[in-house]
C-alpha cells in the first residue's frame, strides 16, 4: 500500500525526521489558507499523486509550455493560480504511463533554500534478508538513471535485523554522502528516525529524494515516498485509513476484496492461475507465442467457487481482454472447484471472448467433465504449451 507525499512526511515527522512545514489542500481556497499558515515568502505547490517525476510531468489539459506538478509561488495569489490550474487535471509523468493520474489534492509547503541534494532510501533486500540503506550524492535525479550511468555513486549498506541500526551505520551513510562534522551527526540522527519509521510501520520502502542540506546547514527531507507491506496492515489500522482508493486501479481494488493477487497489464489475454510461479510462467509462454498478458492473477491455493467466480468476473470486466487462459494445477485446490467457478461466472456474465482452460492435478477428470458438459464454448488444452498456442490462435481467429 502506498500513501501520498504529505502523508509520508507527516508520518516521518512523528519519528523525529525533519521535514518542511506544509499542509494538504483539496481546493484552491484550502491551498490559499495553507499558504497563509506558512511563513513564506516562498511556497511550493505540489500535486499529490502516487507517482514520481511530478516536477517534470505535463498536464494533459494544458499546453506543452505549461509548468509541471511541482511549482514555486512567490505570493498567495500565485499559490491560488497554480492550485486552480492543477486541481482536476491529469498529470502525466514517466511513472504514470500515457494515461496519467488525476490530481485531486495538493501539498503546500514552505520553500527551502537548498545547498545540496542527496538520495536516501530504506528497503527490504530479499537477497540478504536485511534492511538495505541506499545512499547517493546524486539527489533530485531518478535513481534508475544514476544506477545506469554512474553506479559508483550509489552506496548500499545493509542492517542485520538481529542487531538493528548501529552507530556505525549512521557514520557509513554520512561518509557515503560526503558529510562531516555537525551534518554527519544530523545524518545519523535522521537515519535513526527513518529506520524507526521503517520498522514501526512495517514499511516495504521509504524513499527520500531529495534529502537536502539547507543554506543554514540543516538536513531536511524535501520529498518522501513510503510504501507498506500490505500483509501487515492488520497491525496498523491507522495506516490503512490513509489508503487513497482513487489512486488505484478499480479492478485491483475489487480483487483485494476477495484476497486475489491481481495486477493489470497492457496485453489482451486475460490469465487466471493458481500460484505466483505458475502465473509468471503462464505470462512468459503467452509472450513466447507472440501475444501479451492482460493481467497477473493468482487465485491462490485454497480458493473456493466464489473466489474463482469473482476472479473470472474481474478479468472479463477489462475491455482490453480479447481472450482468457485459465491454467490450474490442482494441489490443495481441486480442479472441479475451479471448473464450477468458471462455469458459474461464465453463465452470470456475457462470455464474449475465447476461453482456453488447462487443468491438471487433483480431481482433474471431474473438472474436465464439468467444463465439457457446461454447454459453454470452452477450448480444452492438454498442457501449458498447448494452452498458450490455442488461446493465441483463438484470439487471432476472433479478431
Amino acid at each position: 500500500m502506498n500513501i501520498h507525499e504529505y502523508q509520508a512526511k507527516e508520518l516521518l515527522a512523528k519519528f523525529g525526521v525533519p521535514v518542511p512545514a506544509g499542509h494538504a489542500a483539496m481546493s484552491a481556497d484550502e491551498a490559499v489558507e495553507a499558504a497563509k499558515q506558512l511563513p513564506g515568502p516562498l511556497w511550493v505547490v505540489k500535486a499529490q499523486i502516487h507517482a514520481g517525476g511530478r516536477g517534470k510531468g505535463k498536464f494533459k489539459e494544458l499546453g506543452p509550455d505549461a509548468k509541471g506538478g511541482v511549482r514555486l509561488a512567490k505570493s498567495v495569489e500565485e499559490v491560488r493560480a497554480s492550485a486552480e490550474e492543477m486541481l482536476g487535471k491529469t498529470l502525466v509523468t514517466v511513472q504514470t504511463g500515457a494515461e496519467g493520474k488525476k490530481v485531486e489534492r495538493l501539498y503546500i509547503t514552505d520553500g527551502v533554500d537548498i545547498a545540496q541534494e542527496f538520495y536516501l532510501a530504506l528497503l527490504v533486500d530479499r537477497e540478504t534478508g536485511r534492511v538495505a540503506v541506499v545512499a547517493s550524492t546524486e539527489g533530485g535525479m531518478d535513481i534508475e538513471t544514476v544506477a545506469h550511468d554512474t553506479p559508483e555513486k550509489i552506496e548500499t549498506i545493509t542492517i542485520d535485523p538481529a542487531t538493528g541500526l548501529m552507530p556505525h551505520h549512521g557514520r557509513a551513510v554520512a561518509a557515503a554522502l560526503g558529510l562531516s562534522g555537525d551534518l554527519a551527526k544530523q545524518c545519523a540522527k535522521l537515519l535513526a528516525g527513518v529506520y524507526a519509521a521503517f520498522q514501526g510501520t512495517d514499511a516495504s520502502q521509504i524513499e527520500i529524494n531529495p534529502l537536502a542540506v539547507t543554506a543554514d546547514d540543516k538536513l531536511m527531507v524535501l520529498d518522501a515516498k513510503v510504501g507498506f507491506d500490505s500483509n501487515a496492515m492488520f497491525r496498523h489500522k491507522d495506516l490503512a485509513e490513509l489508503r487513497d482508493l482513487s489512486e488505484e486501479d478499480p479492478m485491483e481494488i475489487e480483487a483485494s476484496k476477495y484476497d486475489l493477487a491481481y495486477i493489470k497489464l497492457d496485453g489482451d489475454i486475460g490469465c487466471m492461475v493458481n500460484g505466483a510461479g505458475l502465473a509468471m510462467a503462464t505470462m512468459d509462454i503467452i509472450k513466447l507465442n507472440g501475444a501479451f498478458p492482460a493481467n497477473f492473477l493468482d487465485v491462490g491455493g485454497g480458493a473456493n467457487k466464489e473466489k474463482v467466480t469473482a476472479a473470472f468476473k474481474i478479468i472479463l470486466s477489462d475491455p482490453a481482454v480479447k481472450g482468457i487462459l485459465v491454467n490450474i494445477f490442482g494441489g490443495i485446490m481441486r480442479c472441479d472447484t475451479i471448473a464450477e467457478g468458471i462455469v458459474a461466472a461464465a453463465k452470470e456474465v456475457d462470455l464474449h471472448v475465447p476461453l482456453v482452460v488447462r487443468l491438471e492435478g487433483t480431481n482433474v477428470q471431474q473438472g474436465k467433465d464439468i467444463l465439457a458438459n457446461s454447454g459453454l464454448p470452452i477450448v480444452a488444452a492438454n498442457d501449458l504449451g498447448d494452452a498458450a498456442q490455442k488461446i493465441v490462435a483463438e484470439v487471432k481467429k476472433a479478431a
